[in-house]
């Protein structure tokens, strides 16, 4: 099994879970005592959330990008980023990689596309919902993406105020569920849950729509790579 490199801590919560799936998964496909080998690099949050309120998209890109490279310099043989919003510089990091970087977008289209899913609600940060980095490649792959009419301020606030730092509150529940709902009559058949701490809130037992978390898909598309 090749050594997975994760570029996580944004949040520390959700790179927590993706800790949990990479060893669960590897485990469940090799049996016994087989976990994951894996380099972690988690950054400090606060400067990099900082340069997103900031729209310093290209201080992020070069910061990450040489973090990956270091996870290459360390024997990484496959890159993950723990993170949909970032990988609005997955370009910037991936520029001087020459070991295989996988896409959080892609293992979510596979897997909507395998169910037959073309039209999906998007929910994340305001970044992932309004920016085209992460809703054009759905569509290059033909796959139709609704975000929140309304209350995208408040759907980013609960992540940054509330997710990243571990609280899970029911109000809060209840409001993501709201704007399920509205993309339902939208149209949208499934939901992505396109930012990896959404997971700590949604999932299929309460969601109005099918899930799809990007959290899960990630980390298993990434233990795939590793033992292709």
């Amino acid at each position: 099994m090749k050594t997975i490199g994760l570029i996580g801590g944004m949040s520390w919560e959700s790179t927590a879970h993706y800790y949990r799936v990479l060893n669960q998964e590897t485990a469940t496909r090799l049996g016994g005592l087989h976990s994951a080998p894996l380099i972690v690099h988690s950054v400090d949050f606060a400067p990099i959330a900082e340069m997103q309120s900031t729209g310093d998209w290209d201080g992020a890109g070069r910061q990450l990008a040489e973090i990956a490279k270091g996870l290459e310099r360390a024997g990484a043989e496959i890159i993950g980023l723990a993170t949909n919003t970032m990988h609005v510089v997955a370009d910037a990091i991936t520029a001087d990689l020459a070991v295989p970087f996988i896409h959080i977008a892609d293992p979510t289209s596979d897997a909507l596309l395998a169910d037959g899913f073309s039209t999906v609600g998007l929910l994340g940060t305001r970044f992932t919902m309004e920016m085209g980095f992460y809703r054009d490649r759905l569509t290059e792959r033909g796959i139709t993406s609704l975000i929140p009419e309304v209350d995208r301020t408040n759907l980013n606030g609960i992540i940054y105020e509330e997710l990243c730092r571990g609280i899970v509150r029911e109000e809060s529940r209840r409001i993501y569920i709201t704007a399920i709902e509205r993309l339902a009559a939208r149209g949208a058949e499934a939901v992505i849950l396109g930012c990896t701490e959404i997971g700590m809130l949604i999932d299929d037992s309460i969601s109005p729509l099918p899930t799809f978390d990007t959290t899960d898909l990630h980390a298993k598309a990434l233990v795939s790579a590793a033992l292709a």
